[in-house]
């Protein structure tokens, strides 16, 4: 880690270049530019609003704060993921003539899309007071699955963007799973409807990051907002580092070959 801290600080400079550099790319020749930080989130959450809220919130309680804790947290996942898997090979022009660690690509993807994450943070605390949730200091519990994800995010792109060197498959095999793993999050319905099945909803760790999410801005399951159990804080935290060093050993033990592949 002492390592890791100190090629940041030879660094710094590139870094930060390079978060600029993301976060303006993803935005360049649009007319709003970054408004679609907010827009996009919230047309997403519009349109789910008006198709599921017949089949699955008509008893539910602040089914818009549902199905925005959901997507806040996918988007944030889905954008960070599909930006790491590419970020390696999107910079194989620098690496391949300059001398710099390659994991600061990733890493500064990742800090833009936790910009665009903090973006819609904003926009989902004020839907939480037009709705009639009330912001207490419990919300400051939400930066536990905001960090394990932000972690775990990192996690996967040093898996996805080693194995994309080597197998360009890997893009479009990874398009269809989050497809499915979308589904099986419980963005727009509660799986509590499943009986004792919702137990297994916990092997998908987007859904534990947006269930911890529901836990502290609403309650789950009709009980009051409040800190999950010492056990799913646990879970949360396992996800992420688990992630994290699969990836870690991954990267370490491919880093020397990627410049044969670009």
């Amino acid at each position: 880690m002492k390592g890791i801290a100190q090629t940041f600080r030879q660094h710094r400079f590139l870094f930060t270049e390079l978060v600029k550099r993301d976060f303006k790319k993803k935005y360049k020749r649009t007319y709003l530019g970054m408004l679609w930080s907010l827009l996009s989130p919230l047309m997403t959450l519009f349109v789910m609003r008006v198709v599921f809220t017949q089949f699955f919130g008509r008893s539910m309680e602040h089914y818009t704060i549902y199905l925005f804790c959901g997507n806040i947290v996918w988007a944030y996942f889905s954008d960070a993921t599909n930006g790491g898997m590419s970020s390696l090979m999107d910079n194989a022009g620098i690496f391949s003539k300059i001398n710099v660690p390659k994991y600061l690509f990733l890493f500064s993807r990742n800090v833009s899309s936790l910009i665009n994450f903090a973006l819609t943070f904003a926009v989902f605390l004020i839907f939480c007071v037009i709705d009639g949730v009330a912001i207490t200091p419990l919300f400051f519990a939400l930066i536990i699955p905001i960090l394990c994800l932000m972690i775990f995010n990192i996690g996967m792109g040093l898996i996805l963007s080693a194995m994309f060197i080597f197998f360009r498959d890997v893009q479009y095999l990874w398009g269809v799973f989050l497809t499915l793993l979308m589904y099986l999050s419980a963005i727009f319905y509660d799986p509590a409807q499943f009986g004792g099945m919702e137990k297994l909803f916990l092997l998908n760790p987007v859904y534990v990051y947006i269930k911890y999410f529901r836990s502290v801005v609403i309650g789950v399951g009709g009980n009051i907002p409040m800190l999950p159990s010492i056990q799913y804080h646990l879970l949360a935290v396992g996800y992420a580092v688990a992630a994290f060093l699969i990836g870690f050993l991954i990267y370490r033990k491919m880093n020397h070959k990627f410049l044969y592949y670009v």
